[in-house]
């Protein structure tokens, strides 16, 4: 009889899915990144979290995950999907435009970080071959790590997103070269190093070509045809099969799998398929790139932590401090604000997933003492687990500086002109004070508007419309605003308490003056005649109502029916908010969204 054979790893995936289905909705619930909280999670079920107690108790062997080796090589499977999903968003010409930052901004960072690193380690006494390797291993981020927080927030094709990936895509090509270059250091065949670098260059640039090609040639007609047997099988096997065969490419011509991937991804956004294969491919990307942070908290040795906490925070925040200003002036130098300057730096500090294979590498090849490995591995691991917290810093730091430099400019220009009288002042300038302002403008009605985001009235300010900064609950703002010549005051306000003590304001100076203010909803609108409003409208309601109307129009009800009803319905709502009839608020309905 032959033995019972057991499903590979059976238990780590079943550790791995209980896991995630805990973990994922807390952090959610927390508002904390996913990321975090994997990496988090597998330092505490890993070997050297609770995996050390497991021989001691029994039921913890059933929780844990022991097992690296059978695991890192489905997590390196998540940064594969991750790539390939971001090249799903970008085109060949989308990265034909960010040239200049690839090759531009990408080399100088690895260059000069790589430099000034190396120098510092070989001032801590490392041999000069070693203080190279340390600063190159540094010299590259976390591609998964912060391609995924740019992702959570939607902002990869922001400024900063763009700029990162630029950074990451260079440093990606860069392993090549660097892998070259520590088998040569540990041949000692320095003279060979002009030839094995172009080789490895050609094979490279052969791969990259040959992906291009075919897919050109083969994928849309094989994506068709696949389609054309409305079978979701072999369309989901056709997408694996093109990923994972990029993928193979590029790793057999000695560059990284993830950069395969993307180039999947750049020829699949040229195709009429591409939002298909996003969904079909969602599922695996999350939970394999969840796995993939979990192994990096899984190889933390938290015993080396607690022996050397010193050194290993210092080095984390030692590695943050000397990237983040050199990526953060250079990306200044190629013309980005600074606050996006700052942001990618600080983002973009930490070592990556590609430092743990070149310091491994570099140890197995007799470069790297085997202490200072693992010490180094545990600096990039716990600089991994501390991006999500120094994302969070970073975002604070730039909207600081961007709020800093758009308050200036706005207060460069706070008062509108002094003749203007029988205007509309706008309380608040978002969606719903800019549709206010189109209205008027088409009306020949003059208008200035106030808002407290100093970003929105810089940008505002730029295309030529009267928008100031100041809290339209100040009576002296109001007064800038000559609020004595206004015909009346709009709030429009996303804040119910600032709403409300707008609505305050201007009745204490002005009584005669008419308050129009939008409200939440009913008892919002209650509260805001109580502090002195001329006219409310609930949102809520106002908005039904439209609703209500397009359907039974787009029915086929008659458009004097639908028009009676609605008013009839309007007159009822107001009358719980005991507005008057004539009060109806048809003059300014426009400010609903």
């Amino acid at each position: 009889m032959q033995a019972h054979q057991t499903v590979p790893h059976l238990r780590e995936v079943i550790v791995f899915l209980a896991a995630a289905g805990i973990i994922v909705p807390f952090f959610s619930r927390l508002r904390v990144s996913p990321v975090l909280g994997f990496l988090v999670l597998g330092a505490l079920i890993g070997p050297y979290g609770l995996g050390l107690f497991a021989d001691d108790i029994g039921l913890l062997r059933y929780a844990v995950i022991d097992d690296l080796a059978g695991v890192r090589p489905l997590a390196e499977l998540g940064i594969v999907f991750l790539l390939f999903m971001i090249g799903l968003e970008l085109s060949p010409d989308r990265l034909w435009a960010l040239r200049r930052l690839v090759f531009g901004l990408g080399t100088l960072q690895v260059a000069i970080t790589a430099t000034v690193i190396g120098l510092i380690a070989w001032g801590f006494g490392n041999p000069p071959a070693a203080a190279l390797i340390l600063g190159l291993g540094f010299a590259l981020s976390s591609t998964a790590v912060v391609m995924q927080l740019l992702v959570e927030r939607r902002a990869v094709a922001s400024p900063l997103g763009r700029t990162s990936f630029a950074i990451l895509l260079l440093q990606d090509l860069a392993v090549v070269p660097i892998l070259v270059l520590i088998g040569l250091l540990a041949a000692r065949a320095a003279d060979d190093l002009p030839i094995a670098l172009g080789l490895a260059f050609a094979t490279a640039l052969a791969a990259i070509a040959g992906i291009f090609v075919m897919g050109r040639l083969l994928l849309r007609p094989l994506l068709r045809l696949a389609g054309a047997t409305r079978s979701p099988e072999l369309f989901m096997a056709v997408t694996l099969l093109t990923v994972l065969g990029a993928a193979a490419i590029t790793e057999w011509a000695g560059l990284s799998m993830a950069l395969g991937a993307f180039l999947a991804g750049l020829l699949l956004a040229e195709t009429e398929y591409r939002h298909e294969v996003e969904v079909d491919i969602e599922p695996f990307k999350g939970l394999l790139l969840g796995l993939f942070f979990m192994s990096v908290g899984m190889g933390t040795d938290l015993r080396i932590v607690a022996a050397g906490p010193f050194w290993l925070l210092a080095s984390v925040v030692g590695l943050f401090a000397v990237k983040a200003p050199i990526i953060a002036g250079l990306a200044w130098a190629f013309g980005l604000p600074r606050h996006v300057a700052v942001e990618a730096g600080l983002l973009l500090g930490q070592g990556g997933e590609f430092a743990f294979v070149v310091f491994v590498l570099a140890s197995a090849s007799g470069l790297l003492p085997r202490d200072t490995a693992q010490f180094m591995l545990i600096v990039t691991a716990l600089g991994m687990i501390a991006t999500p917290v120094a994302a969070g810093f970073a975002r604070r730091a730039g909207l600081a500086l961007e709020r800093r430099h758009a308050g200036r400019a706005a207060q460069r220009d706070l008062l509108p002109p002094r003749g203007i009288a029988d205007h509309v002042i706008i309380a608040g300038f978002g969606r719903v004070g800019q549709m206010l302002a189109r209205v008027f403008d088409s009306c020949n009605q003059p208008y200035v508007a106030l808002d407290v985001d100093p970003a929105n009235v810089a940008q505002h300010r730029a295309g030529g419309l009267p928008v100031f900064y100041g809290d339209a609950g100040r009576i002296e703002i109001l007064r800038r605003m000559h609020a004595e010549r206004a015909r009346a005051v709009v709030v429009t306000t996303d804040s119910p308490l600032s709403a409300q003590h707008t609505v305050r304001a201007v009745r204490s100076r002005w009584p005669h003056l008419l308050v129009v203010a939008r409200a939440r909803d009913s008892a919002h609108a209650r509260r805001l005649l109580e502090c002195g409003a001329t006219e409310v409208v609930p949102e809520t309601v106002e908005a039904s109502l439209q609703l209500a109307a397009r359907v039974l129009e787009a029915a086929g009800e008659p458009a004097e029916a639908v028009a009676q009803s609605i008013a009839q319905q309007r007159e009822f709502e107001l009358a719980k908010l005991e507005l008057e009839p004539e009060s109806s608020p048809r003059r300014v309905r426009q400010v609903s969204e």
